[in-house]
């Protein structure tokens, strides 16, 4: 099986960028961080501690899904760093690209809390954990893709990724 488009997704401190790039690396694609395709309103309110609004995110989500059909359209492999945490906000991307694969970064609130609360996110404070631990849809058994537990190495997760791709 043969994936173009890879979205890793899960609340913050999951470790979707470390994952991210990682597997971009191995499989030879570009990787992208969606935080940076937030408005500077939506960053500015995320840095200030409030939850994003649906109507916020959903601009966000287009560019993401733009970002995967450019990419997909030019036959380039991308790996998208991006929280997608409710099935709505994948269907958007899916919208984009039918086909995307996703890997769900799963962890026990403990170990998000402590990965968040001793790391430093320009625009991520730890206070919003517990508002996307809430808006947390984990990734259905219909949904196209894979739930990785986390707790593991970022090496191991992504090993178990590209073995279970191919």
């Amino acid at each position: 099986m043969t994936i173009h488009s890879i979205v890793v997704m899960g609340v913050s401190g999951s470790g979707k960028t470390t994952v991210g790039e990682n597997l971009a690396q191995l499989l030879g694609a570009q990787f992208l961080d969606a935080d940076w395709l937030h408005s500077h309103d939506n960053l500015e309110s995320m840095a200030a501690g409030r939850p994003l609004s649906d109507q916020q995110r959903e601009p966000w989500l287009h560019a993401v899904g733009e970002n995967l059909r450019e990419a997909s359209e030019d036959a380039h492999d991308l790996v998208i760093a991006c929280s997608a945490l409710r099935r709505r906000y994948r269907d958007v991307l899916r919208t984009y690209v039918p086909d995307v694969y996703f890997v769900f970064l799963d962890a026990t609130p403990e170990l998000l809390r402590e990965r968040v609360t001793t790391r430093q996110h320009e625009f991520m404070p730890a206070s919003l954990l517990e508002s996307q631990l809430a808006t947390l849809e984990p990734l259905g058994t219909d949904e196209h893709g894979v739930r990785e537990d986390s707790a593991k190495t970022p090496e191991q997760i992504v090993r178990d990724v590209i073995d279970g791709l191919s």
